[in-house]
């Protein structure tokens, strides 16, 4: 049997990646914040059903926002928003380490795992948007991105 010589030589690649993935150099960027810390997860851009602009339709569609570090987090300041520039702020939030908190669109009363945008329409698109979390001091934290599909983006 002859092994074609682009077999070896994808295999010595492989093996290359994934000892460079493995050191101890810096990670990049976006990586660091698959690594630990705040990021987002999923995102839910298209609620199930028909679009009817209820307040249970808009509260279906949402982002969740996780902290796998290790300490609780103060969000007060942080941004998400859209491609279109809609924006939310949080209000003095703290989501404690290996939590999720959850951002509904509609209008709901806030508590330790939901806030809600108070929105009386739709914020991301599902034919394609992007969802950017933003740090108080206006530096980006994390970022996802998606065309059209299922309904469900799931970024970390």
């Amino acid at each position: 049997m002859r092994i074609p010589t682009a077999a070896p030589l994808a295999l010595a690649a492989a093996t290359a990646l994934a000892g460079s993935l493995l050191s101890s150099a810096p990670a990049s960027a976006s990586a660091a914040s698959h690594q630990g810390g705040l990021h987002l997860g999923k995102i839910q851009y298209d609620s199930p059903g028909k679009d009817t602009r209820t307040n249970t339709s808009l509260n279906a569609e949402y982002v969740d926002i996780h902290n796998n570090g290790k300490a609780k987090l103060q969000l007060k300041g942080y941004k998400l928003k859209d491609d279109t520039g809609y924006t939310y702020t949080f209000p003095s939030f703290t989501v404690a380490a290996g939590k999720t908190v959850r951002v509904h669109t509609g209008k709901g009363k806030n508590s330790g795992t939901h806030v809600y945008w108070n929105r009386g329409s739709y914020v991301w698109n599902n034919t394609g948007d992007k969802a950017r979390l933003i740090k108080p001091s206006g530096t980006l934290r994390d970022s996802c991105s998606w065309g059209k599909g299922n309904g469900v983006k799931v970024c970390h």
